[in-house]
């Protein structure tokens, strides 16, 4: 299993929200730079970048910010935060991005999720991010109606590789990840899942790695110290 340490990026700064409250924001650092070398140096491969303004507005305003963290750290990324056309997923893929996550418009915008899939297959994944079992968008806000199990099955039908599962009710509170749900979805999918929300231990890394997954999200649990980022990665393996 592949550890993703994540920076969560506004205004060109590393930040944590609560659950996704933004006026619940942390900021971590003026340099987001400086903390994707660390991620480097810990052994991590690859970096979740989320841009937070960009999940609201569906534009790339820490675009530069993300390019400086690609060039400055080596490492391979995967960002998410409001691609909703053709043009901001090559932007991104442009700028040196691994890979680009589709959320709200995957949900909402099937066409473009058909399009994106058709023209760079692997380098599309989805975030699927879940409110009391139903896939919630627009950063959060919203839950829609549909339920999340059904909608992962159509997303494997179409030929997506890699979704992001996030439980949104334990993202930021440090209190363990939801491993019922990791294990529902390694089961049933043959999809690349990487667990995010709530990996608070090291305990919980070797639960997850121990379910098959492809990778692990580490947010606010590196910024705390709470993590080790070099051990979770050598218990991930």
């Amino acid at each position: 299993m592949l550890i993703f340490p994540a920076i969560d990026l506004y205004e060109g700064k590393a930040v944590r929200l609560l659950r996704g409250d933004y006026a619940q924001m942390t900021v971590y650092s003026e340099h987001p730079e400086e903390i994707a070398l660390e991620f480097a140096k810990a052994g991590a491969k690859w970096i979740h970048l989320v841009d937070l303004e960009g999940a609201k507005t569906g534009e790339t305003p820490n675009l530069e910010t993300v390019k400086k963290i690609v060039s400055a750290s080596g490492l391979s990324a995967e960002v998410g935060g409001g691609i909703r056309s053709m043009e901001t997923v090559k932007t991104y893929l442009e700028a040196g991005v691994s890979r680009v996550i589709l959320g709200t418009a995957a949900v909402t915008d099937e066409s473009f999720l058909k399009e994106a899939l058709n023209t760079y297959g692997e380098k599309i994944a989805v975030g699927v991010d879940i409110k009391d079992g139903k896939v919630a968008i627009k950063g959060w806000t919203v839950a829609s109606e549909l339920d999340a199990i059904p909608f992962c099955e159509k997303l494997q039908k179409m030929g997506v590789r890699t979704v992001i599962c996030t439980d949104i009710s334990k993202d930021g509170a440090m209190m363990g990840t939801n491993h019922a749900l990791y294990q529902e979805l390694s089961k049933r999918f043959d999809l690349q899942i990487i667990a995010s929300g709530g990996v608070s231990s090291l305990e919980d890394v070797e639960k997850l790695a121990k379910l098959d997954l492809y990778g692990a999200i580490i947010g606010k649990a590196y910024y705390t110290g709470a993590i080790d980022l070099p051990r979770a990665i050598e218990v991930a393996k």
